[in-house]
């Protein structure tokens, strides 16, 4: 059994981290066009359960079906409301993996294409061509997955404390992290888009509104390790002068967000209370800069077995 908060190396796994990268790429193609459009395209996401990372439930023509990558078992799974597919994960070829993929697919009666290429990377090689030697390591995913598992449990938690609309705690294929989102209720200005090989109107209806998001994901993009991070949208004036909690977070001026290391979380002493801290000072940074009504949408944060007194919450607030 992999450890809770697993030590993270971004480059000794970034190979692997890579070829798990390209293979939910392929995945995600299935919901973009066997699931009705959700609004800022939830319904893309996937979640992270005990064994992997699973798409929501889709329509079949004798029922519906669900994928999961399975990180303990290191197979893809697909499951019907009467039967089952899996793919062995062993460091084959993106190519080989779409093939494989859509051919289970096919012999499951799923006639839904996952034709095309991946979404939000510089080198987006079209699947079907994509022929590129791939690393794997079984032990590499499960402590990956551990590590997702462990963040999302926190994600969770921290969404308890808010009343207005928050998404859940689910992992965008795309980007390849892990995020929560919370919201103001007022519309945002037009998203400028430019994300790589993101259609514009993808992303300016996934900011159609004020959010205050934070997430997880494994290194990248100008932070070179695991890293939790913050951020607005838009980005209220000031955000980046106000400073957060614990001391080893930090505002990175290029992405525009607060960061904290994987590994200052994983080397303190309460992992979960240290990453509950750095959520909670981030969006109090962003909804005061951005004058959210946070007094309507806000709550505190849930307790196990125990329902909210909102009798007690209105006498309080009176």
């Amino acid at each position: 059994m992999t450890e809770r908060w697993p030590k993270l190396d971004y480059e000794a796994d970034r190979p692997v981290i890579e070829s798990l990268h390209a293979y939910l790429q392929v995945i995600g193609k299935l919901p973009t066009r066997a699931l009705p459009w959700c609004n800022h395209s939830w319904h893309l996401a996937m979640r992270v359960v005990p064994r992997g990372f699973r798409t929501y439930p889709f329509e079949t023509a004798s029922g519906e079906a669900e994928i999961l990558l399975d990180c303990l078992s290191g197979q893809v799974e697909i499951e019907t409301t009467g039967e089952r597919g899996a793919i062995r994960l062993q460091g084959q070829t993106v190519a080989d993996f779409h093939a494989a993929l859509s051919h289970e697919l096919s012999e499951l009666g799923i006639a839904t294409s996952i034709d095309g290429g991946p979404n939000e990377v510089e080198d987006a090689v079209p699947f079907m061509r994509d022929d590129r030697p791939r690393a794997w390591d079984p032990d590499t995913v499960r402590r990956i997955h551990r590590a997702f598992s462990d963040a999302n449990r926190v994600l969770e938690r921290f969404r308890t404390g808010f009343v207005g609309k928050s998404s859940p705690s689910h992992l965008f294929w795309g980007s390849f992290d892990l995020a929560v989102t919370r919201f103001s209720g007022r519309t945002a200005p037009l998203h400028p888009g430019g994300f790589p090989n993101l259609p514009d109107r993808v992303t300016r209806e996934a900011y159609s509104h004020e959010v205050a998001s934070a997430g997880f994901w494994l290194g990248g993009g100008g932070v070179d390790e695991a890293a939790f991070y913050s951020y607005g949208y838009p980005t209220p004036t000031g955000l980046g002068d106000r400073a957060v909690r614990p001391d080893t977070a930090y505002w990175q001026a290029e992405l525009g967000e607060y960061v904290l290391p994987y590994a200052a979380v994983r080397a303190s002493g309460d992992p979960e209370g240290v990453l509950l801290q750095f959520l909670e000072d981030a969006y109090a940074a962003v909804a005061d800069l951005g004058q959210w009504d946070r007094g309507a949408l806000e709550n505190p944060i849930g307790e196990f077995g125990k329902p909210y007194d909102v009798e007690a919450q209105r006498d309080g607030a009176g």
